[in-house]
């Protein structure tokens, strides 16, 4: 799927550095505001991206990957990709050198954030030093121990290249609050059920009423955390109950949307960037 840029100011950054890392093990976290753009690039080293607020987008080819707070993506050494954001975001950038990257997967992918990752990266945040330093050294080791086991998993709202059911999601994705059944949309698009449900799960690795959740819980964590209260966002996104909205919330990301965002809502200054 490509990507259109949105038509508003862009803030374009570069990568620090391009062709050799400062330390085996380099982890640095950044503050971007809205409509935030890195050009295309491809370094040597494998990259682990994680989302404190907001989310980050990662495009390789035709692949689109998000990255929502509960999530983090894996970038191989020597993938070409580009990456932005439309919110503003606070996400973090841990750089793997190839010897390190061994374990690693070797494709792009999403990373399920374990409990203990996810402390460790709050405390790499909080606890900004200079990334050279043998203790700061042993402690990114463990933390690049740790992700080469967490679980992983395609993009997490996945595209598609079959057209008629490309025409479908991008439909559904210009309006989330879309409620049409299964029978309906299939219908709508010449389908019958079974065929739609067949493409999904070819195509997805999903089903639709999974996908559609997802993109829902992707399209409320900007409006969340923007002050939005649950109960608009829940009817912005279809919902005719808060109730409906929130245990879809917690099934997905193990818990309720006021608490995941109150979690997730730390204030990184440029001064704390290494």
């Amino acid at each position: 799927m490509k990507k259109k840029r949105s038509k508003q100011a862009e803030h374009v950054r570069y990568p620090p550095f391009a062709d050799k890392l400062p330390a085996p093990l380099f982890f640095r976290t950044e503050h971007l505001p809205a409509h935030g753009v890195y050009p295309t690039m491809r370094h040597p080293w494998g990259e682990f991206v994680y989302s404190y607020s907001g989310i980050t987008e990662v495009q390789a080819g035709e692949d689109l990957y998000l990255a929502p707070p509960h999530l983090g993506l894996w970038i191989p050494a020597g993938t070409e990709h580009t990456s932005s954001n439309h919110n503003e975001t606070v996400y973090c950038s841990f750089y793997i050198a190839r010897k390190f990257c061994r374990p690693m997967p070797q494709q792009l992918c999403v990373v399920v954030v374990t409990p203990l990752v996810q402390a460790m990266l709050d405390f790499l945040r909080d606890n900004p030093a200079d990334n050279n330093l043998p203790e700061r050294q042993r402690l990114l080791r463990v933390l690049a121990d740790q992700l080469a086991n967490c679980q992983t998993a395609g993009s997490y709202v996945p595209a598609t290249s079959h057209a008629d059911l490309d025409a479908l999601l991008q439909e559904l994705r210009s309006d989330p609050a879309d409620n049409r059944s299964l029978d309906q949309l299939a219908a709508d698009f010449d389908m019958s059920k079974r065929t739609l449900m067949r493409h999904c799960q070819q195509e997805l690795g999903m089903s639709l009423t999974e996908w559609r959740q997802r993109l829902k819980i992707v399209r409320a964590l900007p409006l969340l955390q923007a002050g939005h209260s649950v109960e608009s966002v829940a009817f912005d996104l279809g919902y005719g109950t808060s109730s409906a909205f929130i245990a879809m919330f917690r099934r997905l990301t193990g818990t309720s949307p006021k608490r995941f965002v109150a979690a997730k809502m730390p204030h990184v200054s440029e001064s704390t960037t290494s």
